[in-house]
């Protein structure tokens, strides 16, 4: 058992999986002649849009050699060597079967998304490793507390890897904002406007889903404001993207069109493994969701 802390870009979520398939020769070694990788992603659109890309880079068709498996859907045959699915579908898996004989490595990717399903499925994997000792177990994540899982798995060691920048100019606002949803609108629409359409998409981030609503509805209300006042606006298409989006929704993220932009307003499930291409200008509004009172602390 491993933890990796990869920076972004380094290729955790997409050449890791494929190294420990085509260079570490794993296929095959699990118990029963275990054949599959498996790697774990916190949200379904993350799975589906990492295995479309995976078997882009290896000119096959989902579900041959890359596949997936999400909630009420799948695309993996018997030749289904890499497989990505979300925590919760690989803790179902578990539970049907306790030693997880078609896998020979699991990867948990993004692991410092603490959910439910990711801490049970970190225990139970623990104990797995007892009973299976060929198998193995890969920990990634961009922004870990690498030292707590080590612990965790006995002292397990940790790898860090490099990712791959890009210059980022950044700005920030002159002035305290008392409404950051209508201060990252006019920020958007100010920046279409100047740049046009060729200027790349725009992805705002907002804290949760009532505020991503809100946002597209204020994008295409003060666009047809600007309209009628006599100011062009060129033509651009507001996508949201939040958990609860059905998956069809979701999907309009990854559509490319050469007459339009897209400005994306998500939540923080674009923030890690989710890469929505297009993207030359963020525009981040500072907030995040309330956090939760700390539970009280009892005496064992």
């Amino acid at each position: 058992m491993v933890v990796v802390v990869g920076h972004t870009g380094c290729g955790k979520t997409t050449q890791l999986p494929q190294m420990l398939h085509d260079v570490a020769h794993w296929e095959g070694k699990g118990a029963g002649g275990a054949r599959m990788i498996v790697c774990t992603q916190p949200r379904r659109v993350a799975a589906l849009s990492v295995a479309r890309r995976v078997a882009e880079e290896r000119g096959e068709r989902v579900g041959v050699g890359v596949g997936y498996a999400v909630r009420f859907e799948e695309a993996s045959s018997r030749s289904t060597r890499i497989k990505y699915v979300t925590d919760g579908l690989l803790l179902r898996e578990l539970l049907a079967a306790p030693t997880l004989p078609e896998y020979a490595a699991v990867v948990m990717d993004e692991a410092h998304e603490r959910s439910l399903n990711s801490d049970i499925l970190l225990s139970l994997l623990r104990h797995l490793l007892l009973r299976r000792p060929e198998l193995r177990l890969v920990v990634t994540s961009a922004t870990l507390d690498a030292g707590k899982f080590a612990r965790f798995f006995g002292g397990a060691p940790v790898f860090e890897v490099a990712g791959r920048m890009f210059p980022v100019e950044i700005e920030h606002a002159g002035a305290h904002v008392d409404d950051f949803i209508r201060a990252a609108v006019r920020t958007a629409l100010r920046e279409h406007v100047a740049v046009g359409v060729q200027g790349g998409d725009v992805l705002v981030f907002m804290p949760g889903q009532e505020e991503v609503e809100a946002t597209c509805f204020f994008l295409k209300e003060r666009a047809a404001l600007l309209n009628a006042s006599g100011v062009t606006v060129p033509p651009f298409e507001v996508l949201p993207i939040f958990g609860a989006l059905p998956a069809d929704a979701q999907a309009r993220i990854f559509a490319t069109s050469s007459d339009s932009r897209k400005i994306v307003v998500a939540t923080n499930i674009a923030e890690t493994s989710l890469t929505v291409p297009g993207v030359t200008v963020v525009i981040d509004s500072g907030a995040s969701p309330c956090p939760l009172l700390p539970l009280p602390r009892f005496r064992t």
